[in-house]
């Protein structure tokens, strides 16, 4: 029995106020991570109390001002430049600690898209303080190879940024290839080998570079299965804006058709003490990633990015 009417959203149908994405801890079996997209008219704003969690500011589309008084009353600002769509390059980010109130204003002409990328954050006894990810600091990983290619921004991973619960990063996929791939998953806790992340998935499909500019429909594909003990079933259809929620359960492959590109903005946390991304390869595919030393990584990696 499939189980896409609990775990997956199609745009609109998660709506809230002036977010057209709005994932948190209100749905049924969601505890640990929250996703809420907006898109800003020139000049508009949005204002919102980070409460629990602690947030990640990731413009989508165009660039944006992100101002936030945090717990002790002091202000912080950040001009985030943003980028023309998430398939010209990565992009730099604002985090914003727990107990802010966190508003974001386009000051620009064009309409701006931005998602708030959110996590319990109750590890840490005082919270990490605000920063600006510049893109420059932003690691752009090429992972996998052949047809399992893809490019991943790490702007939200422990290496790269301080925080207390949340890992978030974005991956693009070129059409025809497949990522989230082998299969894997992360929702025990075991010492050095894995770690429990509950997981957001959500997705921007666009037609590939020469590809026609109006009339198509780009699309794209996301599987989760589950364990005898602990199953689930998800076998998705996902357009711009649609959202897979990963509760447990081995996850992947996304699929880019041929002729589409497929873009994932990922978010993760857990109620495990120590914040790593460990994952464990389902063992009927686990071979697949032994097989990448044998191939070239896809050429037209990055895509918009660099290396």
């Amino acid at each position: 029995m499939s189980d896409n009417g609990r775990w997956v959203h199609p745009l609109g149908t998660a709506a809230s106020g002036e977010f057209e994405v709005s994932i948190d801890d209100a749905l049924d079996g969601w505890t640990h991570t929250s996703l809420r997209v907006t898109t800003l008219e020139p000049a508009g704003q949005v204002t919102v109390d980070t409460g629990d969690d602690e947030v990640l500011v990731v413009p989508l589309r165009g660039g944006a001002e992100v101002t936030a008084v945090d717990h002790a009353g002091e202000r912080h600002e950040a001009r985030l430049t943003g980028r023309e769509s998430v398939f010209a390059g990565p992009t730099d980010v604002a985090y914003v600690p727990r107990g802010s109130r966190l508003t974001v204003r386009n000051p620009g002409a064009d309409r701006v898209r931005v998602a708030l990328c959110g996590a319990k954050a109750a590890k840490r006894q005082v919270p990490p303080p605000f920063r600006h990810v510049a893109v420059a600091d932003v690691p752009v990983e090429l992972r996998g190879a052949g047809t399992a290619s893809r490019e991943v921004r790490n702007f939200g991973v422990p290496q790269v940024l301080d925080a207390d619960s949340i890992i978030a990063c974005e991956v693009v996929t070129p059409a025809g290839n497949w990522s989230s791939y082998p299969p894997h998953k992360h929702d025990e806790e075991r010492e050095g080998v894995e770690t429990e992340l509950e997981e957001i998935y959500y997705f921007e499909v666009g037609t590939e570079p020469g590809g026609p500019a109006r009339g198509a429909d780009p699309v794209g594909y996301q599987r989760v299965y589950g364990t005898d003990a602990r199953p689930i079933d998800v076998l998705a259809e996902v357009r711009s804006g649609d959202v897979v929620l990963v509760p447990h359960g081995w996850h992947g492959p996304a699929m880019a058709p041929p002729g589409y590109d497929l873009y994932y903005l990922n978010v993760m946390a857990g109620p495990g003490a120590t914040r790593a991304w460990l994952i464990c390869d389902d063992p009927a595919h686990g071979w697949v990633r032994e097989s990448w030393a044998r191939q070239d990584v896809d050429p037209r990696l990055p895509i918009g990015g660099s290396r």
